[in-house]
C-alpha cells in the first residue's frame, strides 16, 4: 500500500559525509537513554527508554561507515538516529542503537578494515536477541542504508522478529559498493590475497578483502523472503547512493502486510536541510508499527 511522498526542501546533492559515506558527530545520551555493552563487551551500543512502560522495542541499524547515532547536521545535531530513538522514546517505545564492530566504539575484536556483512548480521542477532531478553511487547529491526541491508538479512534468520523497517536499504550490494569503489575494485578485491585493503573513497578508512569477498554471496531481498511479518520499506526519491528500485526488489521478494514510503529526498532524508523529512518518515514508521502495549 503506497504512501503519500513526504517532501523535502529541495537542496543540492550532498556531500558523501552526509550520504553513505558518513562521518557522523559524537553527541552525548540524551534524556532516558545509558550506554550499554553486550556480546562480552564486544558491541557498544546506547539503550533509549520512555517514561512509561514501553510499547516495544526497536533495534537500530546504522550504515556503511557510520556510527549508532548516525550522520549529523546542524538541524539534526543528535544524528539521524540518534533523533529517531528520540522521537520513538517520546511515542512509548524504548531502542537500542549499535556500533557495528569495527565502528565508533565497538574496536574490541575487530578494526573497520575487517568488517564484513555477515559479522554485523551476526552483530545484529546478538543484539536483537539481548533487547528481546530486556524488553516486553513487539520487536522491531529498523535499519538505515547499509543498516537496511543487514536488517533484511538478519529478519530472515530469526524468528523472533515482530516487523522489519528499511530506509533506503541497500539491496544490490554489487550494484551500490560498484559505484562507491573505483571501476573494478570489487573484483579485484574479492580475488586478492588476505591481508588485502582498499580505501574507502572520501574516508581515510580501507577495507578488506572479506568484505568483498562475501558481496557476490548476499541476496538482500531473497533473505527478507523468509520473513512474513509486517515490512515498512521508504526510499529517497533522489537518493544518489541507493537506487530507488531497491525498494521494489524488497517488496517484491515479501509477502505478508507491508507499506512503501516514497521520501521526497536523497540518501540522508534531507536532513543537510531540516529535520521535517525525517520526523515524517518517524510518523509514518510510529503508524505502521505493531500496536504493542497499550
Amino acid at each position: 500500500m503506497p504512501a503519500r511522498p513526504i517532501p523535502a526542501r529541495p537542496i543540492p546533492v550532498l556531500a558523501l559525509a552526509l550520504a553513505l559515506v558518513c562521518q557522523p558527530a559524537l553527541v552525548a545520551a540524551g534524556p532516558g537513554e545509558r550506554d550499554v555493552t553486550l556480546g562480552g563487551g564486544a558491541l557498544a551500543g546506547t539503550l533509549a527508554q520512555p517514561d512509561r512502560p514501553a510499547r516495544g522495542a526497536v533495534l537500530l541499524l546504522h550504515g556503511f561507515t557510520g556510527t549508532r547515532d548516525e550522520a549529523a547536521s546542524a538541524p539534526v545535531p543528535r544524528g539521524l538516529l540518534g533523533h529517531t530513538a528520540d522521537r520513538l522514546a517520546e511515542a512509548g517505545w524504548t531502542s537500542l542503537r549499535i556500533d557495528f564492530r569495527g565502528s565508533g566504539e565497538s574496536l574490541r575484536d575487530l578494526t573497520f578494515a575487517e568488517t564484513t556483512i555477515e559479522g554485523q548480521v551476526g552483530d545484529a542477532l546478538a543484539a536483537s536477541a539481548w533487547l528481546a531478553e530486556r524488553t516486553d511487547g513487539p520487536l522491531v529491526l529498523l535499519g538505515f542504508s547499509q543498516g537496511g541491508m543487514v536488517a533484511a538479512l538478519a529478519a530472515g534468520r530469526s524468528e523472533g522478529i515482530d516487523a522489519v523497517v528499511l530506509w533506503n536499504a541497500v539491496a544490490d550490494p554489487q550494484a551500490t559498493y560498484g559505484a562507491l569503489f573505483p571501476p573494478g575494485t570489487l573484483a579485484r578485491m574479492a580475488a586478492a590475497p588476505g591481508g588485502a585493503v582498499a580505501p574507502v573513497p572520501g574516508t581515510d578508512l580501507s577495507l578488506g578483502r572479506d568484505f568483498f569477498a562475501g558481496l557476490a554471496a548476499l541476496d538482500p531481498p531473497g533473505a527478507l523472503a523468509a520473513f512474513d511479518g509486517p515490512l515498512l520499506v521508504a526510499q529517497g526519491q533522489s537518493d544518489g547512493v541507493v537506487a530507488p528500485a531497491s525498494a521494489q526488489a524488497f517488496l517484491a521478494a515479501h509477502e505478508g502486510r507491508e507499506l512503501f514510503v516514497p521520501v521526497e529526498a536523497g540518501h540522508a532524508l534531507g536532513i543537510g536541510a531540516g529535520a521535517g523529512a525525517l520526523d515524517a518518515l518517524i510518523d509514518a514508521t510510529l503508524a505502521f508499527l505493531p500496536a504493542g502495549i497499550p
